[in-house]
């Protein structure tokens, strides 16, 4: 799949649900105020929250895919794994603001303070959400993998987490409807769990983002697998000064090998031409970025 054609798969899934979030935040925030739910409003601020991780998803998409340039000349990648780490820290956001108006709502009603019943209209909202986002998440996170996009992936939680953050408000809108006012505390306590839920979520996409900003290597099986491909050529006697590190949804690989020192230059050139080859294979023809310096062996 050449460069341009993920970019627009990565831009048309995201408009999908730009427009969909469009649509269910204004429904929800509307039945949240209408039908008199705390949650529902919340749930619809966190739809609202998506506008925020779809534009920067489609914006930098088409940043990463640019060609590399005089300024760049690793390429882009790496704006697509800034793209993933702002929308895990808007997960994040999300989930603190939950946080703290589920435990206000679980204080306040332990200490007496009424909360108000919410209507079928909240209810009604909250299930419409949860088929919505549930069919985003699954057609998001499909073409994410299917592009090798960890930004569309990262969205496409977003999408879950939405569904997820739904099934817990309509679980409090409902109890709070049909089990009596002394069971309205079902909403908040939702909430809370929710909360959790999507600062977990939040934690997952960030970490890796974190690693691969901070120039982190790639895992220990990779690198094992590095090796093995730089060992199974017969002319090389050993290798050290191996750097790995990821590029957005490319792969830097920088190695010293030791030849024997009678090797010519044009022998030598062929041995790195090989091994290039059998890592591109490894690597399923995944972009790569492959620094190999051959040196003699002087024992």
């Amino acid at each position: 799949m050449n460069e341009q054609s993920r970019i627009q798969q990565a831009q048309r899934v995201t408009l999908v649900g730009f427009v969909a979030n469009l649509v269910l935040s204004g429904l929800k925030i509307v039945a949240g105020i209408v039908g008199q739910s705390a949650a529902m409003l919340a749930d619809g601020l966190h739809s609202l929250s998506d506008f925020v991780t779809d534009a920067v998803v489609i914006i930098f998409i088409r940043i990463s895919g640019k060609a590399s340039d005089t300024d760049h000349t690793y390429g882009h990648g790496k704006y697509e794994t800034f793209a993933t780490l702002m929308i895990s820290l808007a997960l994040f956001g999300v989930g603190a603001m939950l946080l703290y108006n589920g435990v206000v709502a679980i204080v306040g009603a332990i200490g007496g303070e009424p909360l108000p019943e919410p209507s079928l209209l909240a209810l009604g909202a909250a299930a419409l959400s949860i088929v919505v986002k549930e069919i985003l998440f699954q057609y998001t996170r499909y073409v994410g993998r299917r592009i090798a996009s960890p930004a569309v992936i990262a969205n496409g939680w977003h999408h879950r987490s939405d569904a997820v953050s739904s099934i817990a408000t309509a679980v409090g809108i409902a109890g709070a409807i049909f089990l009596g006012s002394e069971w309205r505390v079902l909403d908040p306590i939702a909430g809370l769990l929710v909360s959790i839920f999507i600062i977990k979520v939040a934690y997952d996409l960030a970490r890796p983002c974190i690693g691969e900003l901070l120039e982190q290597s790639l895992p220990a099986d990779i690198c094992k697998m590095i090796s093995e491909n730089i060992m199974n050529n017969k002319q090389v006697i050993s290798y050290h000064k191996l750097k790995t590190r990821r590029i957005g949804n490319a792969v830097a690989i920088d190695v010293h090998i030791i030849l024997d020192k009678n090797l010519s230059f044009v022998e030598a050139h062929n041995v790195t031409e090989e091994i290039e080859k059998s890592l591109y294979n490894s690597f399923d023809k995944q972009e790569l970025y492959i620094n190999i310096h051959a040196e003699p062996n002087e024992r």
